[in-house]
């Protein structure tokens, strides 16, 4: 049977690969050259894609771009000023079996960093951290073209999964950042981005500091019964 069969070489490195890529949220001071950045994406655009639209664009921002931008976010977090969001994430209204999950991961991000649960101050500061990348060397924001569909949220999503793990491969770490996708306006005033891209999200990427607190932060997946069926 091939289920008994043992994992080829590859397979069992890709899944080492797979198994130890967990979101970064504080990075060492080291800059990650030009090129190998540009190596990484290379080799994420080799993703799957629907009729090779290959949709998404990665917008590295550095410097005075850089400090722009997150004084802008961190101002709108402060002032708590909400902001039309480009597309839907979370479900609305957020099913109880979700608000869990939700629940247990904020717990393990607070938990590793020993912020207690009614530490509103501790756990706003950590959160504005999502809008200065942790720090990153790298900090990308990416974006899709509005025209595209549902389907290129699809192929752009297996684009950036693709470049966490090619990170990985380098001995880089990284993490997607949601939090940008609150503020997208604010995001592409900041930068001057055409309004035709929506903004998905950001993402911090460099070389992990592993002596830091939040990075021993862990979450549990879905054991493979309560999303996998057999159909006959």
């Amino acid at each position: 049977m091939w289920m008994s069969e043992p994992l080829a070489p590859a397979a069992d490195a890709f899944e080492t690969l797979a198994q130890a890529r967990h979101s970064v949220r504080a990075f060492l001071p080291r800059p990650v050259p030009l090129a190998l950045l540009e190596r990484l994406l290379t080799t994420a655009r080799l993703a799957p894609s629907g009729a090779n639209l290959q949709p998404g664009r990665f917008w590295a921002v550095e410097g005075a771009a850089r400090e722009r931008l997150s004084a802008a976010l961190t101002q709108a977090w402060r002032d708590q000023v909400p902001e039309a969001e480009d597309y839907g994430y979370f479900p609305q209204p957020m099913p109880l079996a979700l608000r869990k999950r939700q629940v247990a991961a904020a717990q393990a991000l607070y938990g590793a960093l020993g912020v207690a649960r009614g530490d509103s101050a501790a756990r706003a500061g950590q959160f504005e951290r999502n809008f200065r990348f942790f720090g990153a060397p790298v900090a990308l924001v990416v974006t899709i073209d509005r025209d595209f569909g549902a389907g290129g949220f699809m192929d752009l999503g297996m684009c950036l999964h693709a470049l966490m793990l090619a990170a990985e491969a380098q001995g880089l770490a990284s993490c997607a950042i949601g939090a940008l996708a609150s503020y997208p306006q604010i995001v592409r005033d900041a930068l001057g981005l055409p309004a035709t891209e929506i903004v998905v999200c950001g993402m911090a990427l460099g070389w992990e500091d592993a002596q830091a607190p939040v990075n021993r932060t862990r979450t549990e997946r879905e054991p493979l019964a309560r999303y996998f069926s057999m159909l006959r």
